[in-house]
């Protein structure tokens, strides 16, 4: 059995959004806190704090006369905070991501329930403190009862509840066919055998809308009720456009698994790509890393392998047809003839095709394929 979230929707009558807007207030305050006093703690004394001082760092807060109204919120989510802030620890010290930072009332806000502070009835779900269920746009049915369910209200103003439940894997039938994918910038990506996917620049889409609304925004007087709506337009034009691009990779990323056994595809570092000025709002836009996050998941899932090839490998100067490889090949040449060989070539095309012969060769023989 394995565990996955189910995510929907929910509209929360006027008690419950009060409720909520106090909890995620108090996980934010309980989780800066502690942040602070472990930080300090370390600067002063050179102490490491774990998740059992931490713990108990948080009875301490709750008995402050000017913090009591950490008791009028469910102890679960504020408990789930600080183990949330161990793990970001955790991160930071094996070299996974950066210092765990502040969280801010402008961002997304969270809160995290296990089984005493939630119960699920009736095909509902009820949080402590609130006797009504959550009004949930169910999308699905949930395989099983949520062991934990997650809360949150983005930016633009939407409440999510996430719920994870055990589910049986069941994986697809065995296919003969592997694919072969080099991920771009006009083509989302190209394959093998020459099938281009356009790229739908989500953000070019709304380009227009959004200046417009930023431009708005930045002439309301800080602090006005007037820019608080406008920030908010604002919130749900990028909320429109994350949706979109997201539900663009998700039949993308599962057309590809259902269809093929293999799928080779290149190990980018994107964080680094992105540091381009010139291309970093198109690289951003296209999301390669979150592209091969869901081949990742959806493969494991259904059954199929996901070949990463090295980053350094020259897919692109490779010929395919007699293996030469070009001691350099400028970005804006989109065709080239080997000189070897005399095979003339898609730039994409080549790349995708040498990604995955290198990529069949790392799973057949265990490891990477000459990178010269």
């Amino acid at each position: 059995m394995k565990h996955r979230a189910y995510k929907f929707r929910f509209y929360p009558t006027d008690e419950q959004a009060t409720l909520l807007a106090q909890t995620f207030g108090c996980v934010r305050v309980v989780y800066n806190s502690i942040l602070r006093w472990r930080t300090d703690e370390y600067y002063q004394s050179k102490a490491k704090i774990g998740y059992v001082q931490a713990s108990a760092k948080l009875t301490q807060l709750k008995k402050q006369p000017e913090l009591s109204f950490l008791n009028d919120v469910s102890s679960v989510a504020l408990q789930q905070s600080i183990r949330h802030q161990q793990t970001a620890f955790k991160n930071f010290f094996e070299g996974r991501a950066k210092y765990p930072t502040f969280k801010s009332k402008k961002h997304k806000q969270s809160a995290e329930f296990t089984k005493s502070a939630f119960k699920y009835k009736d095909g509902n779900i009820y949080i402590a403190k609130s006797k009504e269920a959550l009004s949930i746009r169910w999308s699905r049915l949930l395989p099983s009862e949520p062991s934990t369910i997650a809360i949150t209200k983005d930016r633009a103003g939407r409440y999510f509840v996430s719920c994870v439940c055990e589910f049986e894997n069941k994986t697809l039938p065995k296919s003969d066919t592997s694919i072969g994918i080099d991920v771009g910038i006009k083509h989302l990506f190209v394959t093998d055998t020459g099938s281009k996917i356009d790229n739908p620049r989500h953000t070019a889409k709304y380009a227009a809308k959004l200046a417009k609304a930023q431009k708005r925004l930045s002439r309301k007087k800080l602090g006005s009720a007037n820019r608080a709506k406008a920030r908010l337009k604002v919130a749900r034009i990028h909320a429109k456009i994350s949706d979109c691009r997201l539900d663009n990779l998700h039949k993308l990323s599962r057309k590809l698994i259902n269809d093929n056994q293999v799928v080779c595809v290149e190990s980018l570092r994107v964080k680094n790509m992105i540091k381009n000025p010139r291309l970093a709002k198109h690289i951003a836009d296209a999301s390669w890393g979150e592209f091969v996050r869901q081949l990742e998941y959806k493969a494991d899932w259904a059954g199929r392998s996901i070949s990463k090839i090295d980053q350094f490998f020259p897919s692109s100067k490779r010929c395919s047809s007699c293996g030469y490889t070009l001691p350099f090949l400028a970005l804006d040449t989109r065709r080239w003839v080997c000189p070897e060989c005399k095979a003339d070539h898609d730039r994409d095309t080549n790349a995708a095709i040498n990604i995955k012969t290198a990529g069949l060769a790392g799973l057949a023989f265990g490891e990477n394929v000459s990178l010269v």
